[in-house]
């Protein structure tokens, strides 16, 4: 099998290539010329010639957005990346047909199902596969073939059921996130999709993930619980979900006042508790937009949508992000529902899991206002759902993501701008955006593994870092409430009133402070009280 990076080529180079299948039908062949400049947005490296799914690309002319890792043939008998592009030797190039770069790309690229939703409706595609499959009834990739096509089309090939061999994973599970799935009698595949053909994304198994598979992050967080005095962990579960209820409307440039927060960080403290459901969603979009709802209407859209700004002039659209079309909400969000159900009943990853729901959510952005926090809640709700997070904690990846604001934008423009450049939009007499062009399948079949990614750094940082500094703050807290009450006694709102403004001027009394709501206290007091917070808090505020 080859690597998908440089260490994955120089064991592929010590292989003598596997005979890739036989070519194809002649009405699959197709010719690509020696030099192609550019392929599905991405410019080709000199002596390069696009293999597997770049290839399929190339010659049928599929306007979809570019897998993050990409394969050619080079001139020389030497492996290298340069970019995404993965370029092999001379010895890795099969025929020109579509069944010769289709095996290649089932064989060794992950599965691109927003690809070959494409490359499967062009006429010869059908055909094709069910000559490969007659050819080679009991190999694995025909039959893997047959069964992508015939799922992601909902046609039927003229073929008879497979011969009793044994099944073959429809997605290799060494490559990417599968669930359990079961077998099928007809192909002999299993259908190991965490999704349904109205939405799945697939995340591969990249290195980052792959070391996050090996911590298991979820015990971690349970052993800082277990060593945890309760109350103190109750604390700190309490400050942490108001922490990110705050975070989740800053990010969205809000400032609501404090009972939308705490009502809004209740329900994230209740996420997780029931399945989701189109009437879950709608309350949720309620309780975001709160009870001023003049301006807007509640519900999926029922008109184009976008993000980005307008212009100063005209104040026409100046999209950076244009959501899925009205038209296709219901089948969006339908399919995002049932990926709930299938991924949790099929046992992916949980951090895979909430990734692809909670990006695609934002991505499909079915909502015209509100779409940001329900994203963020999602994650909630999934590693609350899947028992990832300890019970009554909830990990602050809003808060994380607003620590992380450059690269959580980056991770979502990393979604956006290839699609951006494959929509035809126009503006609309209202100033908003119609989109002209199908692009269902951008939003229901993509690649998620960048934003999985980001989430699992972000759990990472709560688990190892967020969650264990707040706790040592709050112990820490209350040392310095006992060493100062040994001197001194005061009402608990005015002693955390007091500790506030030590904390906003860096472990001193401001002249103010010291002035008025502090005017009772001794210069020896107020001393005191500012040794004590440096030797335990000026470093863990």
């Amino acid at each position: 099998m080859l690597g998908s990076t440089c260490e994955g080529f120089s064991a592929a180079m010590n292989e003598t290539p596997q005979a890739e299948e036989p070519p194809g039908a002649v009405g699959d062949q197709f010719h690509l010329p020696d030099r192609v400049p550019s392929v599905m947005g991405q410019l080709v490296p000199a002596g390069a010639r696009p293999l597997g799914y770049a290839a399929l690309a190339a010659a049928y002319g599929l306007d979809v957005p570019a897998p993050d890792l990409i394969f050619a043939t080079g001139e020389r008998h030497t492996l290298r990346t340069e970019g995404p592009w993965s370029i092999l030797t001379p010895r890795y190039r099969p025929a020109d047909t579509l069944v010769a770069h289709l095996a290649f790309a089932l064989r060794h690229e992950a599965v691109d199902l927003g690809l070959l939703a494409a490359l499967f409706r062009r006429p010869a595609a059908g055909t094709s596969i069910a000559d490969w499959v007659r050819r080679q009834p009991t190999g694995k990739h025909p039959r893997r073939a047959w069964f992508l096509f015939e799922w992601l089309t909902g046609e039927r090939l003229d073929l008879p059921p497979a011969p009793k061999v044994a099944a073959a994973d429809a997605i290799d599970p060494e490559r990417q996130f599968v669930v359990s799935g079961e077998i099928l009698p007809r192909y002999r595949v299993r259908d190991n999709l965490p999704g349904t053909p109205q939405f799945c994304p697939l995340v591969r198994l990249s290195p980052d993930l792959t070391t996050m598979l090996a911590s298991d992050l979820a015990e971690e967080a349970r052993a800082v619980v277990r060593r945890t005095a309760p109350d103190l962990m109750a604390r700190a579960a309490a400050f942490l979900l108001l922490q990110d209820s705050k975070a989740s409307y800053v990010i969205e440039g809000e400032r609501p006042p404090q009972d939308r927060i705490q009502r809004w960080g209740q329900a994230v403290g209740e996420a997780g508790r029931t399945a989701i459901s189109e009437d879950e969603f709608l309350r949720l979009q309620r309780l975001v937009i709160g009870r001023d709802t003049r301006f807007l209407r509640l519900g999926w859209r029922v008109q184009g949508g976008f993000v980005g700004h307008r212009d100063r002039d005209t104040n026409a659209p100046l999209p950076d992000h244009v959501s899925a079309k009205p038209e296709d909400l219901r089948a969006l969000m339908g399919g995002l529902m049932e990926f709930a159900e299938r991924s949790e009943a099929g046992g992916l990853d949980p951090i895979v899991s909430a990734s692809c729901l909670a990006f695609g959510f934002v991505f499909v952005h079915p909502f015209e206002d509100g779409n940001g926090r329900i994203h963020r809640w999602l994650l909630h709700h999934v590693l609350a759902r899947r028992g990832f997070n300890p019970a009554g904690v909830n990990f602050p990846v809003s808060a994380i993501f607003l620590e992380r604001i450059e690269a959580y934008r980056a991770t979502l423009e990393h979604f956006s701008r290839p699609r951006l450049a494959l929509t035809e939009w126009e503006t609309t007499p209202d100033l908003n955006v119609r989109v002209l062009n199908e692009t269902r399948d951008m939003f229901r079949f993509f690649d998620a593994t960048h934003q999985t990614e980001f989430l699992s750094a972000a759990v990472l940082q709560t688990v190892r870092d967020t969650l264990p500094r707040e706790i040592e703050y709050l112990r820490r807290y209350d040392l310095a409430k006992d060493r100062i009450q040994n001197f001194l006694e005061m009402p608990e709102h005015k002693f955390d009133l007091m500790m506030g403004f030590l904390r906003q001027n860096g472990g001193h009394f401001s002249k103010r402070a010291r002035e008025k709501e502090f005017g009772a206290l001794t210069d020896d007091e107020a001393s005191a009280i500012e040794n004590i917070y440096a030797d335990l808090l000026h470093d863990h505020g």
